[in-house]
């Protein structure tokens, strides 16, 4: 057991910006004990309060597309997964998503699917200036893979403000346990930094417990979004999915992702952080229970219910209840009931705190 003076002295150093060591995060992953974990995730939710206040942030999810290119060996998507029911919304759906959206309150939307070869770059930069024509005020986020830089530089002159592009892993032995050979960690760190340079707030993440992580490559993430410095971060446990080479692996850790949440939210005090959908289906009020270890965003489904059924990453997906956007009202109360309130604004990252009480 780590003694909780060397635990206590990294969390300080934690809190203070200073540059961790692998020693010092192996501390803090080491030695994680319940009671460690409630304290963490107590600090970890001051800082988010001191920057953002007793703020959550919504962003309405429109899933537009199951079809994709890739093979992951995780996703339920993936190409080689015949039992999939395919879709893609058409241009009509998504601006229908999108105006129910803005009239119950939303102000960030985002578009998330797969690599479908379908939705061509001019495909996408059509759709996104046509959002941006119409919901100018609102932010727009796109999930949708590894892209040339050209491409992303059209999507961000057309208007997108966000992209998210999970890591999954920063560790490039366990990026080929989880991908096919054309996929590679090096082609998807230098999409992230493209992103970066672009001048898109972007966000990068992994998922918990996937097939052959360890300590260590938990500890490669950590630095990697020390030095990254994404604006938005995304973790969520692995859940499989049985229609995919890792369907009969165990799910990840739900405490050991609420742990990392406060690890993130006390090493980028201003990021923008989700308590995910998977974290929501792998455990009964898994996002209210993200709230409380320092996310401060949540991002309630917009899409028809057939999109919804079909969007299945893994098994027994979240899509009703307070994931579909008719629940948002219950959205709220849950999230009243811990003392915080949903913002309606576009929820914009905050450099520091005085920019935010600006």
């Amino acid at each position: 057991m780590v003694e909780d003076k060397v635990f206590a002295g990294c969390v300080k150093a934690l809190k203070e910006g200073e540059e961790l060591s692998r020693e010092q995060w192996r501390v803090l992953l080491e030695g994680r004990t319940r009671e460690r974990q409630d304290w963490l995730a107590r600090e970890a939710s001051a800082v988010r309060d001191r920057v953002y206040g007793k703020r959550v942030f919504i962003r309405g999810l429109i899933e537009f597309t199951n079809y994709c290119k890739n093979n992951c060996y995780y996703c339920g998507i993936r190409r080689g997964n015949s039992c999939v029911k395919r879709f893609r919304l058409t241009e009509e759906e998504i601006f229908s998503c999108c105006r129910m959206g803005y009239d119950l309150g939303f102000r960030t939307f985002v578009l998330q699917g797969g690599e479908d070869l379908y939705f061509t770059v001019d495909r996408l930069e059509k759709l996104v200036r046509g959002i941006k024509e119409e919901f100018p005020q609102c932010a727009l986020t796109l999930s949708v893979g590894e892209m040339g830089r050209e491409d992303y530089r059209r999507l961000r002159e057309a208007g997108a403000d966000r992209y998210l592009l999970r890591h999954e892993t920063a560790n490039r032995k366990h990026y080929a346990r989880l991908h096919p050979p054309e996929l590679s960690l090096g082609h998807r760190m230098e999409c992230l930094m493209s992103l970066k340079e672009l001048g898109f707030q972007t966000g990068a993440g992994f998922m918990v417990g996937s097939p052959g992580q360890t300590a260590e490559n938990l500890i490669d993430d950590l630095l990697f979004l020390a030095e990254f410095q994404p604006e938005m971060v995304g973790i969520g446990p692995f859940i499989p999915h049985k229609d995919t080479p890792f369907g009969d692996k165990a799910e990840g850790d739900v405490r050991l992702t609420l742990y990392l949440l406060s690890l993130v939210r006390l090493l980028l005090p201003y990021v923008l952080l989700p308590a995910t959908t998977a974290l929501g289906t792998a455990a009964n009020r898994g996002r209210e229970a993200g709230i409380c270890a320092g996310a401060n965003v949540v991002m309630p489904n917009l899409s028809p219910k057939r999109a919804r059924e079909n969007y299945q990453l893994y098994d027994n997906k979240l899509f009703t209840g307070k994931e579909a956007a008719e629940g948002l009202e219950a959205l709220k109360e849950s999230l009243g009931a811990l003392g915080y309130l949903v913002a309606v604004d576009r929820g914009d990252y905050c450099k520091s705190i005085e920019s935010f009480k600006s």
